[in-house]
Parts: structure tokens; sequence; C-alpha cells
């Protein structure tokens, strides 16, 4: 089984969105992750929609008042496939960590891929006050796509070898990629843990859904690198400097 990890663009926003009580501006790269497997590839998070290159403005509202985007042509996670001579409807599985428009937002470019996520992460999707309350967008989401929404642990090829974890807390059904490849095993943590700094010194987010579920969540991520596994944060820009990017293969 192969890793590659995937540039789909930057953004850059207050420091405190990102850790509580930090000052100044950061930079953060947007990943979507390939899983090569022998029954197949799948894809982990998606990166933002096309549109955002374009017109922020018109795709996200007022969260372009947030971020600034670095984010161009070539950079959407169908372009990064292509460059890979893989046809982005050839991909069968995409699993999503949560619903922002960052990792979902290339969803629509896949069409043939069957969704998967956490129940109670869909469940929130559909819920108007939840989808104000955490910034969704079902455009980006709510396509049709065949869906396998699942409970807790999911271990998606039946191996041990790619195991959906469910880490909430940063929204109401996030989930987090285990994966056992032949150089050991990684988790991809996603926006469970966006930075090492996060998990170094629990330090949350600005903004956080539910606090303590976050924080159980860090601290199981924690036991995982104690037992062995190399964690891949979710917005680390200078973990992402060290990742070899296609060709190279991160496992």
């Amino acid at each position: 089984m192969r890793v590659l990890a995937l540039a789909c663009g930057w953004l850059t926003a207050d420091a405190g969105l990102f850790l509580a009580g930090e000052t100044g501006r950061m930079r953060l790269p947007v990943p979507s992750w390939l899983i090569e497997h022998p029954n197949g590839r799948l894809l982990f998070d998606s990166g933002m929609h096309p549109e955002v290159q374009r017109d922020p403005r018109a795709r996200l509202g007022r969260l372009a008042d947030v971020f600034e985007f670095s984010y161009g042509p070539g950079e959407d996670v169908a372009s990064r496939l292509r460059a890979l001579e893989i046809d982005p409807a050839s991909i069968r599985l995409l699993v999503n960590s949560h619903l922002h428009f960052d990792h979902v937002g290339g969803n629509a470019s896949l069409p043939n891929a069957r969704v998967v996520l956490q129940r109670r992460e869909w469940e929130a999707g559909r819920d108007p006050d939840l989808v104000r309350r955490n910034f969704y967008d079902p455009r980006d989401y709510d396509l049709g796509q065949d869906l396998l929404l699942v409970d807790g642990e999911h271990d998606l090829f039946g191996d041990g070898s790619v195991v959906c974890v469910p880490t909430h807390g940063h929204t109401p059904g996030h989930q987090s990629l285990r994966l056992r490849t032949d150089s050991g095993e990684l988790v991809l943590t996603a926006d469970a843990c966006y930075l090492r700094r996060t998990l170094e010194a629990l330090q949350l987010p600005g903004t956080v859904f539910d606090r303590e579920a976050m924080l159980a969540s860090l601290r199981r991520l924690r036991a995982l690198e104690a037992g062995g596994a190399r964690l891949l944060f979710g917005h680390d820009a200078e973990q992402w400097q060290h990742l070899p990017r296609p060709p190279l293969p991160v496992a």
C-alpha cells in the first residue's frame, strides 16, 4: 500500500483560529491523501472547490473574510489526480474526515466515489442549526453520491490496513484515518489535530464544536503515537515541508 500527499492549495488566517490565544497570521497547507491499496485507490479528503480559485467570495461567502487563499489552476484534487494519470472518475472510495469546505470541496469532481463518513457528521450536515454553527455548505457534500455512513471505527477493506477512527470534537462527527503500511502505522489526523503544537500542548483551536470531545480525541492520538504510529497532522506547514509529494510516496 502506498500513501501520497497531494498539495491542494494554502490558507492564511489569524493564528488564533488554529491555536487559541496566538497572535499574528498563520499559513497552512490544504492536503488530500491518495491511498493506493491492493483492492483499489481511495482518497482521504478532497480539498477546496475549484470555484475558490476564481472567486472565493462567491463560493464561500463570509468565510472569504476569514481566510486568504493561495490556490490556483492545477491545484484542485481532480487536477492533481490527472497529473498522476489517474482519472478522477475512477476513484471509487472517498473518506471525508468532516464537512468543512477545505475537506469536501472537491467531492463533486469525484462523481463515482462512494463517500465514507461518520453518521453523526452526516446528520449534523443535514441539520440547519448545525450547518450554520459549523459553517457547512451542503453544496459541497449533499450531491447524491453513494454514501457509507459508519458509527465509530470502521475497517474499510476488512484487513486492518485502512481504518476510520472517530475523533469527534472539531465537528460533531469528525474522523481520522489509521493506515497500516509496510513502513509502519500512519494516522492521518485531519482537523482532530491541526499541528504538532496542538498535540504537544493540548492547545485547541479558537473555535471548537465540543471542547471536551476534542481533548479526548487528542489524548487518543497521543496514545496512538506512543504506540508507534506516525501522525500526519491536518494543516502543519512545518511537517508538510518535509513530506515527499508525488511521484514519491509518503509510505
